[in-house]
């Protein structure tokens, strides 16, 4: 009989102790998700204007006051502009303008004739035979009511945003309060770069992809003369920032919007299949190569992480999710309780390895130099 594997007691009590903090920390991100859902979208928003700002001063001759000012007018009008274009569009995309309301019905009830001749179905059913039993207005008040939380959540958000930058001055007294030591303090410094550098490249490995894809989605768009071919442009590229679902959501709703708007299938079948093939192409070939190592998190990770901000926090738990889990693995990292969280959060079982091999380099070096002493001078 195999001899069972003997566990110290402290570190099952230090792995209790951890699954248990992960447990409460996760509850009270649900108890309060109404605050903490805006405040996170302004960090998040805080960074980026961090990262723009230092992108302008590298590339123009503006101080750094100026810079500042450059990139927090440029972050919050593209936010509020978002907010715009997803409130207004989408109330005006099935108004009487795109003719959608009017056809939506007769539509589908030739859809579900011409599938039921295909797959010689008799009596196929019809629109009013689906949608009975279902309380139309009641998603349509969820709707509606879901709408006014985004533009509630907005304004809560730039006052959170606001709050932020005006406390910014104090974040280093702050930090040498908390971290007296200056080793302490450099490595906590570290793991605030560690996260910076992580949601930065993030944001802008899917900016480019988002784009890249989006031209292309626009040409198909315009071709076969699908409506609202900049509405669904954007929508592509705001949902590209959800993982796995995105791709998924940008590739199959202008084509389910165009088997509505068309009485004929080859425009549908086209933009099915090139979103797809661009989707395919982006997605396999050219992201991870801008990635490279950048964001070192295992799919199932990133699968569960979406999941799980997903369920606390809805639509903006999903889009923060990546950059919640870049996060998580980089504090987890730091302590030797939660590092086999950590591991099992990064892609090839190494955290942030090459900043290991530099501390350990850096230790070696100390440690030759204080084995190897000056020669005294002689009186």
């Amino acid at each position: 009989m195999k001899t069972p594997v003997t566990v110290p007691t402290p570190v099952v009590a230090r792995n209790a102790l951890v699954l248990i903090a992960v447990v409460v920390t996760a509850a009270a991100l649900v108890w309060l998700s109404d605050i903490l859902t805006p405040l996170a979208m302004a960090i998040f928003l805080m960074i980026v204007i961090d990262g723009v700002k230092r992108s302008i001063e590298e590339r123009t001759p503006l101080p750094h006051r100026w810079a500042g000012i450059a990139a927090l007018t440029v972050v919050v009008l593209l936010f509020a502009g978002s907010i715009a274009i997803i409130v207004y569009g989408a109330s005006g995309f099935f108004g009487e303008a795109s003719g959608v309301a009017t056809h939506i019905g007769p539509r589908i009830d030739q859809i579900l004739r011409d599938g039921s001749a295909l797959l010689r179905i008799q009596n196929p059913p019809t629109l009013q035979d689906l949608v009975n039993g279902i309380d139309i207005r009641g998603y349509l008040t969820t709707v509606a009511l879901q709408a006014q939380g985004v533009v509630s959540g907005a304004f809560f958000v730039l006052v959170y945003l606001g709050f932020l930058l005006a406390s910014q001055g104090g974040f280093r007294r702050k930090l040498v309060a908390m971290f007296p030591e200056k080793l302490q303090r450099a490595e906590a410094m570290e793991v605030f770069q560690r996260v910076r550098g992580g949601v930065e490249g993030y944001i802008w490995v899917q900016s480019v992809t988002g784009a890249i894809i989006c031209v292309f989605a626009w040409i198909l768009m315009k071709v076969v003369g699908l409506q609202n071919a900049e509405f669904w442009t954007f929508v592509i590229f705001i949902v590209g920032f959800i993982p796995v679902l995105g791709g998924a959501i940008g590739g199959l709703a202008p084509p389910l919007f165009a088997l509505v708007q068309f009485p004929t299938y080859w425009q549908a079948i086209v933009l099915l299949i090139g979103l797809q093939a661009v989707l395919f192409i982006v997605g396999n070939m050219i992201q991870p190569r801008m990635q490279g190592d950048n964001q070192n998190i295992d799919p199932v990770a990133v699968l569960l992480s979406l999941a799980l901000f997903g369920k606390m926090w809805g639509v903006v738990g999903m889009f923060l999710s990546t950059p919640l889990a870049v996060m998580a693995m980089a504090i987890l990292a730091e302590f030797k309780g939660s590092m086999w969280m950590a591991v099992l959060l990064s892609g090839d079982g190494a955290p942030y390895a090459d900043e290991a091999e530099k501390h350990a380099a850096a230790a070696a070096t100390r440690a030759s130099k204080r084995r190897v002493k000056p020669p005294q001078e002689t009186a």
